[in-house]
């Protein structure tokens, strides 16, 4: 059995080259077995992901705040506090921060992430 302590972990900045804003991430450590990658992440208001996919796919919870999430070819909608988004294997989509609001979701992410270009206001 392994325990990360979060309050052991430091936000770190996310990859400016994938984000339109400030974003942060608290880093669980990947789990190899299936793979998985653990992450907390901030958004400051208006900031968001670039499009991306998972081989094998995604799951975000909302901690805080207000969201907003968009899969390629059906638009975008709103999220909040409890909200669960399931993002299917190879799936392109993005996610980040509503409109003058910041956002918080544990993202569980599987496989290997593939980014691709901005998101187009």
């Amino acid at each position: 059995m392994r325990i990360t302590r979060g309050a052991d972990l430091a936000n770190s900045p996310m990859e400016d080259d994938h984000f339109s804003g400030p974003a942060r991430r608290r880093d669980y450590g990947r789990i190899e077995e299936w793979p998985l990658s653990p992450l907390v992440v901030s958004f400051d208001a208006d900031a968001r992901t670039s499009w991306h996919r998972h081989s094998g796919g995604q799951v975000l919870y909302v901690l805080d705040g207000q969201g907003r999430v968009g899969a390629r070819g059906e638009g975008s909608a709103d999220i909040g506090p409890g909200d669960f988004v399931y993002a299917p294997p190879g799936e392109e989509h993005w996610h980040g921060a509503a409109e003058g609001s910041s956002v918080s979701h544990v993202a569980l992410s599987f496989g290997e992430t593939e980014w691709l270009e901005p998101v187009e206001d």
